[in-house]
């Protein structure tokens, strides 16, 4: 069966939240908020409000959680995931999540300037005491 892509832009709810698997391997959790615009006339309306949980792994993950903030608007691409579990209670739930295959700042309102991570930048990097500051003396 095909993945099912999709590409959706709105806004982050809250911060990236990085963490890391047993295995070692990033993954940041985030929730992007979209609302349609409705026309009503001569007027725009904000629509219903959808909101979307994202997964995002690996450097990707790193990178998203050292870049963006809550209230940006972001820009996903990615695959539409289905995962089932059963509560402490016995209650079975399940969530649609997409698995993103590029995050982006959309440049709509806002500007942003690329800047290329290198392997030493990043969340591991910080929490090892790296910086690409100068020193103060």
């Amino acid at each position: 069966m095909a993945d099912t892509t999709t590409i959706i832009t709105g806004n982050l709810t809250d911060a990236p939240e990085l963490k890391f698997t047993p295995n070692g391997a990033a993954v940041a959790n985030f929730r992007v908020a979209v609302t349609p615009r409705v026309r009503e006339g001569d007027t725009w309306k904000d629509g219903e409000t959808s909101f979307f949980r994202v997964n995002a792994w690996r450097q990707m993950a790193e990178n998203a959680t050292e870049s963006l903030s809550k209230g940006d608007r972001v820009i996903v691409v990615g695959r539409l995931k289905a995962r089932s579990w059963e509560t402490p209670e016995g209650e079975r739930r399940s969530v649609v999540e997409i698995e993103a295959d590029e995050i982006g700042p959309s440049l709509r309102w806002a500007t942003a300037k690329p800047e290329r991570a290198t392997a030493a930048s990043g969340a591991k990097a910080k929490a090892a005491g790296q910086f690409n500051d100068e020193p103060p003396f």
